[in-house]
């Protein structure tokens, strides 16, 4: 019972975050707020799967620093689409127009 419960959480953030992702698309900022909450819920799935079977933490770690790195790497994404289009709705952008 406990260990149902213990992945009966995350998945629920996991599918609100996908709902989010999917269902609020008209800024770009909103939609990388989404993916990060979507990566940290992710994060949280794993940190209880590593500690359910006595794993170390070593990869929860890593997969915490990767995901800081694409959220800063999504941010600067961001500023150059704010300073080339002006704003960050997402329907304004042309990859053609570059």
């Amino acid at each position: 019972m406990l260990m149902n419960l213990n992945w009966c959480l995350p998945s629920i953030l996991f599918i609100m975050g996908i709902f989010t992702f999917v269902s609020n698309r008209k800024h770009l900022l909103s939609m990388l707020l989404s993916l990060e909450y979507i990566v940290l819920s992710l994060f949280l799935l794993l940190f209880v799967y590593l500690n359910m079977y006595n794993y170390e933490n070593f990869f929860s770690m890593m997969f915490l620093t990767f995901s800081v790195c694409e959220g800063a790497l999504g941010l600067s994404i961001l500023v150059s689409m704010i300073r080339t289009h002006g704003n960050d709705y997402f329907q304004s952008f042309n990859i053609l127009q570059c």
